[in-house]
Order: C-alpha cells, then sequence, then structure tokens
C-alpha cells in the first residue's frame, strides 16, 4: 500500500500531532522549518512519493500549525516529545531528516537520544560569521510581545525581516497577499523556532557541547544556490559533528527540489545501511 495515509499521534503532553505517510519500507521522518507544515509545503510529498518503495516517509504538521493542536507552555522538550510520539507510531528506530530550523530540532532530538539512526539536515540557518546581521539578542521577547498582544501579524513581519532577511517594503506585499492569513494563523509557533535556534544565529561559533551525544550519520545538505551563511553554517555543523558527510545539492535560495532531495536521502541511506 503506498497511498497516503493520514493520522493522528498523541504527544507526551496530550498534543495531536497529525501527520501523512506515503509508501513502504523503513520510517523516514520529514520536520518542516519555522512557520511551514506538509499543506504549504509539497515538497515533502514529493519526497515521500519518489522514496515509497524503500521508505514509509511522514510529514507531519509540528504543534500549534495545521491540524495539530498545542498545549502550553511551550518548551523545546515538547517538540522532542512531539517526535518521539511519531517515531513510535511509525516504528522505531527511523531516519529524520529536517528543513532548516526543522534540522536543529532534529539534531536536539538525536542528542536526547531519540531511536534515530540517520540524520538528514538541509540548510539549518545557523549564522556564524558576519556576512549577514545576526537575530537581534531580543527576538523571542519581541515575538511572544507580538502574540500576546494580538499582533501576530507584527510576529510575522519580525521573523520575515530579522529571521529570513527580506527588507520590509518586500513583506508590506506580502502583508497585502492571501498567503499572510497562513503566516498569522502559525505565528503563534515562530517563538518555538526562536528558542530552538537559541543562541546559534548570533555571529558566534556553534556551540562544542549542544550535539556531543549526536553519534549517527549525518547528512548536512544545502543548496548550491543559497546564501552564503548557509554555506558557511552547513560547513561548521560538518566540522563540528564526527559523523557528518556534508554534500552540496541542486538548489536556490534555502530551497532543492524534491527529486535531487530523494537522491541524496536514497544515496545517504544506501552508503549508511542498517
Amino acid at each position: 500500500m503506498t497511498e497516503n495515509v493520514s493520522a493522528a499521534g498523541v504527544s507526551a503532553d496530550g498534543t495531536v500531532i497529525a501527520f501523512t505517510a506515503w509508501g513502504e519500507g523503513e520510517p523516514l521522518i520529514i520536520i518542516d522549518g519555522a512557520t511551514a507544515y506538509p499543506a504549504i509545503n509539497p515538497t515533502n510529498e514529493e519526497v515521500g512519493r519518489l522514496l515509497s518503495e524503500e521508505f514509509r516517509t511522514y510529514a507531519y504538521d509540528r504543534r500549534g500549525r495545521g491540524e495539530s493542536t498545542d498545549t502550553a507552555p511551550y518548551a523545546v522538550e515538547r517538540e522532542i516529545e512531539d517526535l518521539a510520539a511519531l517515531i513510535e507510531v511509525a516504528g522505531a528506530p527511523a531516519t529524520v531528516f529536517g528543513w532548516s530550523s526543522g534540522a536543529v530540532l532534529a539534531l536536539d532530538a538525536a542528542a536526547a537520544g531519540l531511536p534515530i539512526t540517520r540524520l538528514a539536515l538541509f540548510e539549518p540557518p545557523f549564522v556564524v560569521d558576519d556576512s549577514r546581521p545576526p537575530l537581534p539578542a531580543d527576538y523571542v521577547e519581541r515575538l511572544d510581545a507580538a502574540v500576546a498582544d494580538g499582533r501576530p501579524g507584527d510576529a510575522a513581519e519580525l521573523f520575515m525581516t530579522a529571521a529570513v532577511g527580506l527588507p520590509a517594503e518586500a513583506v508590506g506585499g506580502i502583508r497585502q497577499s492571501e498567503f499572510w492569513p497562513i503566516m498569522e494563523a502559525v505565528a503563534p509557533t515562530i517563538a518555538y523556532d526562536g528558542r530552538i535556534m537559541g543562541t546559534t544565529m548570533s555571529g558566534a561559533q556553534l556551540p562544542r557541547d549542544r550535539w556531543a551525544a549526536v553519534t549517527v550519520p549525518t547528512l548536512v545538505m544545502h543548496g548550491t544556490g543559497t546564501y552564503p551563511f548557509i554555506i558557511t553554517a552547513a560547513q561548521a555543523l560538518a566540522e563540528l559533528l564526527p559523523t557528518a558527510t556534508l554534500r552540496a545539492v541542486e538548489g536556490e535560495q534555502h530551497s532543492a527540489p524534491a527529486g535531487v532531495l530523494a537522491a541524496a536521502l536514497r544515496d545517504f541511506a544506501h552508503a549508511h545501511a542498517h
């Protein structure tokens, strides 16, 4: 059976985590980055379908997005528990693929000891040099304040300018688009990814101890046409992790085609078969 199946798991704190699965084979779980979820990131499904003869691929709505629920108070540990619940549904152990800040969550989950056999990470958005402005030190506090004040659009705008690096005038146009209500709906979760990133977008070197417990094979990918700071970040992470392999894949600006990603994941899995 390779048709998609939509269902839900329940995290340790009772949060319902909605997911869709494709294919047959060993479990592969995809973690989206900030603001993204499968309904607005069709690449996850395309990757799942391309790998359907080798993997059962799970794409899920991170808490507070899409069909998943949310439970206060937030802590990064809750999202690690969400992933643990999904791995339990999928059947441990699993390969985990994380996009952007979702890659950092994947690293944290592996360091926490979840049953993960391989990590595949696409463009963790670390800022480890001065090639772009660092994230403001009060970024998470400003996001929390905007959401608490009933200004989700301002939280989304802060994300787009301070984290993504878009000029304010570009965001002004986006605020008038049909896409904006989607951004406002997930705006309360933007601070979650801010907490996951922590100080890793400050321009300083990556923390040497945060992922010291990660010993599984790790594929660190970046697109060939991405931002220079992202390539530096991928190189820094690959140097930090003893089990990491660095791979440049065809892609532009923090994205890559599903076919390229699927091929990279397949090659990586075959190289580290268990």
